[in-house]
């Protein structure tokens, strides 16, 4: 699956790892996505729900037993507009 078509998807329920981010503490964390706004996920990370910021993070997505990754800032939109924005 590429960026542009895993942009397009649904995200809640899928196992994210933060591969890079601005803020140090967050760069391998890994859990799933259990919800989603404009600028943030809400991640369950070690039986904690922990809030990140979407432009400050590259996340790699698994999906369909593929990985992806992509950088926050390109999926910086509410899931509804993000659909239709990423083509």
């Amino acid at each position: 699956m590429n960026e542009k078509t895993l942009a397009r998807e649904e995200l809640i329920g899928l196992h994210v790892t933060i591969k890079e981010c601005k803020d140090p503490k967050w760069t391998g964390k890994s859990g799933v996505i259990i919800d989603e706004t404009k600028n943030t996920f809400l991640i369950r990370i070690d039986n904690e729900n922990k809030r990140i910021a979407k432009k400050i993070a590259k996340f790699e997505f698994e999906h369909d037993e593929k990985k992806t990754i992509l950088n926050g800032s390109k999926i910086a939109y509410r899931s509804e507009d993000r659909i239709k924005k990423t083509r």
